[in-house]
């Protein structure tokens, strides 16, 4: 066995071990509790009783009778967790010890060991500005190790990352309604929100999305070092900037503030629940937190 592969089942047990204990002690009831109410299957209409989650109501049937209906459902035997990771060149980045494409990786793994912990099936969607690799939803241990061993070692043909492909793939892959976690720094080289907006719409009808946006704290601001060059990741485009001047630093924060109010604004339209992720922080909080909003 060559070295490199060696290496990547090191990483796959390391970082097994890591995220599976996470997943057995804290995640694996409060994702249960979180999601289990997402993979249901329609049952009936009954009228609506104080407590019952307003989300369920039935507007048709309600505006038909003039009293508030509700929805119910039954919980279905098996459930599935689709994981939308970015494997474009912007996830190589990270200003410290780990970068964006590491703590996506944990993060998924997470996630889907607490699915496997309620005997739900995992799958993974791969995506740049295409969609790179899909692996259908399957049970196991093995499986999901087979997915974190590709999160680790797989290597992507593009570096752009456009975020209406893989969405739109989720859809027409997936018909059965499903909890989707999308792994993303959210830098949409392709800057077509009208597209992403398009494709969030269909996709939340259809499944359960929630986002996990991975952030560096460089990318929110410059440091006053002097002249640097700085490459934008996944165009390969490269520029001299002096960052001992605050008008460039304040424009570049101004920028980034403008680019992710801009995205957080699309995500919300659609009602998707989303967490932020800084590389220099704890993954475990913000992933309970996440757990206890819903």
């Amino acid at each position: 066995m060559r070295d490199n592969e060696n290496d990547i089942l090191k990483r796959v047990r390391k970082i097994e071990i890591k995220t599976r204990g996470l997943s057995n002690e804290i995640f694996a009831g409060k994702y249960h509790t979180a999601f289990r109410g997402r993979g249901m299957s329609f049952s009936e209409v009954r009228e609506y009783r104080a407590g019952d989650d307003v989300r369920d109501i039935d507007w048709n049937v309600t505006a038909r009778s003039r009293k508030p209906h509700i929805k119910v459902y039954e919980e279905e035997r098996e459930l599935t967790m689709m994981l939308l990771v970015d494997v474009s060149a912007s996830g190589e980045f990270g200003s410290t010890e780990r970068l964006k494409r590491s703590i996506m990786t944990e993060i998924a793994a997470v996630l889907a060991f607490s699915a496997s912990q309620n005997n739900d099936k995992v799958g993974c969607i791969f995506f740049s500005d295409k969609v790179e690799k899909f692996i259908p939803p399957k049970k196991g241990r093995s499986h999901i190790l087979t997915i974190i061993r590709e999160l680790i070692g797989f290597e992507p043909e593009s570096r752009l990352t456009k975020l209406s492909e893989p969405i739109r793939f989720l859809t027409n892959v997936n018909k059965k309604r499903c909890t989707t976690f999308i792994l993303s720094d959210f830098l949409d080289s392709s800057r077509d929100v009208e597209a992403l907006d398009d494709a969030l719409k269909i996709a939340r009808g259809k499944h359960d999305l929630v986002g996990i946006r991975i952030v560096d704290p460089r990318e929110k601001e410059l440091p006053d070092v002097g002249i640097v060059e700085l490459r934008d990741a996944e165009s390969g485009c490269k520029v001299w900037v002096d960052t001992s001047s605050a008008r460039v630093r304040e424009h570049y924060a101004a920028t980034w503030q403008e680019r992710s109010e801009r995205i957080a604004e699309t995500l919300k339209h659609n009602r998707i629940d989303t967490v932020e992720v800084a590389t220099d922080g704890d993954y475990v909080a913000e992933l309970i937190k996440l757990f206890k909003q819903r």
